[in-house]
């Protein structure tokens, strides 16, 4: 999303005054999220560089940092259920490398599970968007520290999200060899039926 000064047809809340478009804005945010389908608990990382296998892998093991002790000692294994996107399908190596050693960082079983194409409607992170976007509407996010609070002050089921802002850079386009990959490919365990839409992965 854009920072500044600006809000669609150009009226705002508060003052009622703003830009009705973005005026060449320069400090851009993208979101990444996890939501729990049990519990409701809601993790957004808004990231100021660029949407990599990197930032989600990140943003994934925030998510685990953020849980409690008792949390992550009672969890037995953890499925995802994945957009199928370019930067996290089931053939993308870095996000699959990352997700190998993340694994074995926190020693759970970890099932991805990827919608299939144009099926991400179905993604309940996606209808978390949608709340999201509705109750920050008319507001003008003028700076990262506004998006933030909007974002913070918004509720999923009744919860409040833990919101956090990354400002790492990353780097595009970051691949495996085909050696370094074939390591990696070990690790996996492929439905045979479903190969790139059903992984499970182990710790070493």
């Amino acid at each position: 999303m854009n920072i500044g000064d600006y809000a669609r047809g150009g009226k705002t809340r508060g003052d009622n005054q703003a830009n009705d478009h973005d005026l060449g804005c320069k400090e851009k945010y993208i979101p990444c999220g996890i939501v729990d389908q049990d519990s409701g608990a809601l993790h957004i990382s808004f990231g100021s560089s660029y949407k990599t296998s990197d930032f989600i892998v990140d943003t994934i093991e925030q998510w685990w940092d953020s849980l409690t002790l008792a949390q992550q000692q009672t969890t037995q294994q953890i499925q995802f259920k994945v957009d199928n996107g370019p930067e996290s399908n089931g053939v993308r190596t870095q996000f699959l490398k990352r997700m190998v050693e993340f694994v074995d960082r926190i020693d759970k079983p970890i099932h991805l599970l990827y919608y299939p194409p144009y099926h991400s409607k179905y993604n309940p992170i996606e209808r978390c968007w949608g709340i999201l976007e509705q109750h920050w509407n008319g507001a003008k996010l003028v700076n990262g520290a506004t998006m933030l609070a909007w974002a913070q002050s918004m509720t999923w089921k009744g919860l409040h999200p833990i919101v956090n802002l990354n400002q790492k850079l990353y780097q595009k386009g970051v691949s495996l060899s085909k050696a370094a990959m074939q390591a990696v490919e070990k690790r996996l365990e492929r439905n045979p039926l479903l190969p790139k839409w059903d992984i499970l992965i182990r710790p070493a």
